[in-house]
């Protein structure tokens, strides 16, 4: 499957489009999706496992990774039926590739940050489902990096950015 991208707000919508594509291999950014920006473990475990509890939605998927360009981690990594679940911290996205080597296709990058998670998918061949709700309280960081992702979105994926939609 050709790198593609869909925006989208809610879980529901990203779990439900993953099943639609039947989709092997989920990579999540963590913040905010998983866990806040800043947020601690308690918070980061919590999320992880929601998400995991969600996977009977999406049956065709392998391979689960959480993976956030900072350097938390998670105090344990829980497992779910017939899925391999892997964590990276400091993943250095969108640069580094070799952790994703061998991860099975056809796949998807769900996060918010185009300059980072959407170059990720695109580098990989897979869809970039950008996680992109109303958020309130969003850091400086990423409010700065949302304004680069909307510069660059239309170079790496095209002219389409409605809700739920492919380009």
């Amino acid at each position: 499957m050709p790198a593609g991208y869909e925006r989208l707000t809610e879980l529901g919508e990203v779990l439900a489009r993953a099943r639609e594509l039947s989709l092997r291999t989920l990579i999540f950014d963590v913040e905010p999706l998983v866990a806040w920006w800043d947020s601690g473990e308690q918070a980061l475990d919590r999320g992880i496992a929601v998400i995991l509890a969600e996977l009977g939605e999406v049956p065709e998927v392998q391979v689960v990774m959480f993976a956030t360009n900072s350097a938390r981690r998670p105090s344990r990594l829980p497992s779910a039926p017939g899925v391999r679940v892997s964590y990276l911290a400091s993943a250095g996205k969108p640069l580094r590739t070799a952790p994703y080597r061998g991860l099975p296709g056809p796949g998807a990058v769900i996060g918010d940050q185009v300059p980072t998670d959407g170059l990720l998918a695109r580098r990989l061949g897979f869809t970039f489902l950008h996680w992109s709700p109303r958020l309130a309280g969003v850091p400086l960081r990423p409010k700065l990096m949302q304004l680069l992702g909307r510069a660059v979105r239309p170079l790496v994926f095209g002219g389409n950015d409605r809700p739920g939609r492919r380009s």
